[in-house]
């Protein structure tokens, strides 16, 4: 039995350039290059313009490495040739974003205002106020950025204002009933 997602290859697009030094997988691309450390007991190689990965033997912990290593080489090739992109929206009467050099200001109903500096390899876009775009190659870098964005005033579920995915949808509950 092996993983099933661990087995599927990963396809390497035109521009995107790999090496494979021992454990050390690296792709350099258009939007920049990455690197990731195989874990022991997988071993990776470029087949055509193709990645495979194979597990050393069948054992439980090694199939979840081969899946999980998989996924990640995956992400990583996708990340130095497209990139990947979150995108937030603001909610709220006077709640807005502004760009400062390349950090972000809150203005989220607090006394004070808020600013948020990118973390390395993050980059962010204010297309308008209620809108930010966080940007990067590392997809879980992204991910963490525009949830540390989203922390600063989580969306609230009766009037739904605060910041919220561009995707996601708040689940609204009804308010006190009136006499």
């Amino acid at each position: 039995m092996a993983s099933h997602i661990g087995k599927l290859p990963v396809a390497i697009p035109a521009g995107v350039e790999v090496t494979i030094d021992g454990q050390n997988f690296t792709a350099k691309g258009p939007k920049g290059s990455d690197s990731y450390i195989i874990p022991e007991g997988i071993s990776a190689a470029v087949e055509g313009n193709e990645v495979v990965l194979t597990p050393a033997d069948d054992l439980r912990p090694t199939r979840a490495k081969h899946g999980l290593a998989r996924a990640i080489v995956a992400s990583l090739v996708k990340g130095v040739h497209e990139g990947y992109a979150k995108t937030l929206q603001i909610v709220g009467t006077g709640y807005r974003a502004t760009l400062k050099g390349k950090s972000i200001e809150f203005a989220l109903g607090y006394s004070h205002t808020i600013t948020v500096d990118p973390a390395e390899g993050i980059e962010f876009e204010v297309p308008n106020a209620n809108t930010v775009i966080v940007k990067g190659i590392d997809k879980q870098a992204v991910g963490q950025a525009a949830a540390n964005i989203r922390m600063l005033r989580a969306p609230e579920p009766y009037k739904g204002k605060g910041i919220k995915y561009a995707d996601e949808r708040i689940l609204r509950k009804a308010g006190k009933a009136g006499k």
